[in-house]
């Protein structure tokens, strides 16, 4: 893996899954262009300046998902374009405002200014799992999920799930707007991301686990499918070098119930007050397979749950988020 001479644009990137993505990039000897809301606003843009090559191959980019143009600078001149601005949220009181919005018009916003750079070779946007399983279809443990699936906006609007919506709208936009354009695209959709943070804010993947063993009372009588952050940004960068990459890509590690989450906690952390009680009616995922073959065309050697358990608890304790 080597960018050297090779610019590259990440959108929203003091994210969770970008900021790992910009690491790895100038780990890797890319010039990065990435956007931020605010340039001023050190929670945005320190952890980021303080990546090693920051200095020499990162530089910043004021942009806003709901203005046209704004990504036409950070895009200019790149052969790559990373789309991971989004808001992730999983409860909302203006779900047109808070995620839908942003989640669609940013899409085709980046995608626009993309269109007038002959010099991009490929985008890829940072999707969710969400846009692919909810569409009716009968899920069970006999089920294979996989790539072909494709969530049901009608669906998702019925249920009041919005952040599924939000994904699933802003896919189809994406894919309408790269045909029409010719634009080589690649979505990935990882189910709960989990793993050390580098930004100092709270994202709401991470959030969960935190909530979990921060004294919550209760456990979801639900199934927990995760992939680890720094799996999610490799997977990201190996779209973009492999050439033959294209459509969409699933990545998950693993599917458990939240029992054996805490079971797996319990062993590395035994002084940890974790819930003792299910809470049944939190039960809202059913359990799937979801395959992992087009994923391993990527190279990815899954980081274990395990591992990523750990990596996350111990960042949170360093970043002032848990006490233990």
């Amino acid at each position: 893996m080597s960018g050297e001479g090779k610019l590259v644009c990440v959108t929203g990137g003091s994210g969770y899954i970008a900021s790992w993505l910009i690491k790895y990039l100038l780990q890797n000897s890319y010039t990065v262009n990435t956007t931020v809301r605010d340039l001023n606003d050190p929670k945005k843009t320190a952890h980021l300046l303080a990546l090693d090559g920051a200095n020499e191959r990162l530089r910043l980019f004021k942009a806003d998902l709901l203005e046209e143009g704004s990504f036409d600078a950070a895009v200019y001149g790149c052969e790559g374009v990373f789309h991971t601005a989004s808001p992730v949220s999983f409860s909302v009181t203006e779900p047109q405002t808070e995620l839908i919005d942003p989640a669609v018009k940013g899409t085709l916003n980046v995608l626009r200014s993309c269109a007038k750079v002959q010099s991009i070779k490929k985008v890829i946007i940072t999707s969710s799992f969400a846009s692919v399983p909810f569409n009716g279809k009968p899920l069970g443990p006999d089920v294979i999920v996989d790539e072909t699936w494709f969530s049901d906006p009608d669906l998702c609007r019925e249920q009041k799930l919005w952040y599924y919506l939000a994904k699933t709208l802003a896919e189809q936009a994406a894919w309408r707007l790269a045909k029409e354009n010719r634009i080589e695209l690649v979505t990935i959709h990882p189910v709960f991301v989990t793993g050390p943070l580098l930004q100092p804010t709270l994202n709401a993947s991470v959030e969960m686990i935190l909530n979990l063993i921060n004294g919550g009372q209760e456990y979801p009588n639900a199934y927990y499918a995760s992939v680890d952050v720094r799996d999610v940004a490799y997977a990201h960068i190996q779209a973009l070098e492999i050439s033959s990459a294209a459509g969409r890509y699933c990545l998950i590690e693993s599917n458990v119930q939240y029992s054996e989450v805490l079971k797996i906690i319990h062993q590395l952390y035994p002084t940890l007050q974790l819930p003792q009680k299910c809470d049944a009616g939190l039960g809202s995922l059913t359990v799937c397979n979801v395959s992992k073959d087009k994923a391993k065309t990527l190279g990815i050697d899954f980081i274990p749950l395990e591992v990523s358990l750990k990596d996350t608890i111990e960042s949170l304790k360093e970043k002032g988020f848990l006490s233990i």
